[in-house]
């Protein structure tokens, strides 16, 4: 027999039977026969019912599986959220440490063509004070040659 037939015998038998006064609506059936009739009913199980309860079984297993590894899959981002800002402040203050590393050398840069400018100033000054003193010097020589009571 099928289930849907097994179910409706289970379901006649309920109706023919008699009911027990002030029994709240308790009847009398052939115990035997319900016995007989479930036990066809577990032999004609659909095979689907057995794998149901392992996928069942399986689902929950999965879901916990995958509760966890989603868990530590945001452990893992947050780790890495972490790690970036830890880099975005290092290089931040990579970032400034060179910006004032190369003021400074700005700044020495300056100085030194500052320091430069006023040394080759002070050589070329000196120098000029010795052409002119070399250039008075050729113009005593020739303005000697040129008058001679000087010579005698």
């Amino acid at each position: 027999m099928r289930i849907d037939e097994l179910l409706d015998e289970l379901d006649d038998m309920l109706d023919k039977a008699w009911g027990l006064p002030l029994s709240g609506g308790r009847c009398v059936i052939d115990a035997e026969r319900v016995r007989e009739i479930i036990d066809d009913l577990r032999l004609n199980m659909p095979k689907e019912i057995p794998q149901a309860k392992a996928i069942v079984a399986d689902r929950m297993e999965i879901i916990k599986n995958a509760k966890l590894e989603a868990e530590e899959i945001i452990k893992n981002a947050e780790a890495k959220a972490k790690l970036l800002v830890s880099n975005d402040e290092i290089v931040k203050a990579a970032q400034e440490k060179a910006n004032a590393i190369l003021n400074e050398a700005q700044a020495k840069s300056k100085e030194m063509k500052k320091a430069a400018a006023d040394f080759s100033d002070r050589l070329l000054l000196q120098t000029q004070e010795k052409v002119y003193e070399a250039l008075n010097e050729i113009k005593e020589a020739r303005q000697a040659i040129k008058s001679p009571t000087k010579l005698s």
